[in-house]
């Protein structure tokens, strides 16, 4: 999950939900201790350097992303008409363009896998391996005009949204990231203040499905990513959040689908929040290229990194060559 942060030696990862309990304004709804959220650049902590553990559960063999635009806000119909920063296209370019060898940057997450004992920190061959995937993840967007999204939704809300965009697409299981994009306007509990977005997981039909709650980030401005790297390529640096946010939440999800009994290190930190908002040195957030499109995006904890220390990469071809 994505939440606000405070740079410390210009490195932030993100709060577990838990630990926000106490922080949390009046009346307002934090994300369950299974949520995992990123923090806002003003609301984070300094990452630790312990690794991830496998923690028993299921990875993502074979990403499928389903992203469903909740609510009439968005336009009516069936398509996309009230969108002023762009991001739903933005949003699904990214995505389209995370596949195959010309995405180095989420590569890094096929070091993890299941099947292996609990604690276990390096995989190596055996167990099954988080899935890259070899074309187009994403398999489908709906607009969901028929409902208007509330003005402050809570995570019962989303995930309700999360089980009938399931129900729209037919679909169910670990290998689903339903993304719930909330439109302008529109303020899930504690969106600007705690977080940028989290991920979770409820069931359709008794099936586990990952879901991720993604609000409308450029209402955040800074504080969830606007113009945190020096643009380069085209890239908007207003719009840079809504990949730094989404490509966070992707990587956590295909790691810890159910969380946390995934990839989780001691402090119960994922992939993305022990490299979140790095600024400078190594593994810091940056413009790379994606099959020939260029996004902002983190870097990602990688076990094996610096003979199997690990660190922050914002490039994996493999194990031995990545950066």
């Amino acid at each position: 999950m994505l939440r606000s942060i405070k740079h410390t030696a210009g490195i932030a990862a993100a709060l577990t939900a838990a630990a926000l309990l106490v922080a949390a304004p009046a009346g307002a709804q934090v994300p369950e201790a299974a949520t995992h959220a990123l923090h806002t650049r003003s609301n984070a902590t300094t990452a630790s350097g312990n690794n991830l553990a496998y923690g028993g559960g299921n990875i993502v063999t074979s990403p499928k992303i389903y992203i469903v635009y909740w609510g009439n806000q968005w336009g009516t119909g069936s398509t996309v008409t009230n969108d002023p920063s762009g991001e739903a296209a933005l949003q699904l370019s990214f995505f389209q363009h995370a596949y195959g060898s010309g995405d180095t940057w989420s590569n890094s997450v096929t070091q993890y896998c299941q099947g292996v004992a609990v604690g276990t920190t390096q995989c190596g061959s055996s167990g099954t391996h988080v899935g890259h995937p070899t074309g187009n993840p994403v398999a489908g967007t709906w607009l969901d005009s028929s409902v208007k999204a509330p003005s402050k939704p809570g995570q019962t809300a989303i995930a309700a949204e999360a089980q009938k965009a399931a129900a729209h697409f037919g679909v169910s299981g670990d290998n689903v990231q339903i993304i719930v994009d909330a439109p302008h306007g529109v303020v899930p509990q504690g969106f600007k203040t705690q977080y940028c977005a989290w991920h979770d997981h409820t069931t359709v039909n008794g099936a586990d499905l990952p879901y991720t709650n993604m609000p409308y980030v450029p209402d955040a401005g800074a504080g969830c990513g606007a113009n945190f790297v020096a643009t380069s390529g085209g890239v908007n640096g207003a719009t840079e959040g809504v990949t730094i946010v989404g490509g966070h939440e992707y990587a956590e999800t295909v790691t810890d689908p159910a969380p946390s009994s995934g990839w989780v290190d001691g402090g119960g930190a994922e992939n993305g929040d022990k490299c979140a908002w790095v600024s400078s040195g190594q593994g810091a957030s940056a413009i790379v290229s994606m099959n020939g499109a260029d996004f902002a995006v983190q870097s990602l904890w990688s076990n094996n990194f610096n003979s199997n220390a690990g660190g922050c990469a914002i490039s994996y071809t493999s194990a031995t060559n990545q950066h």
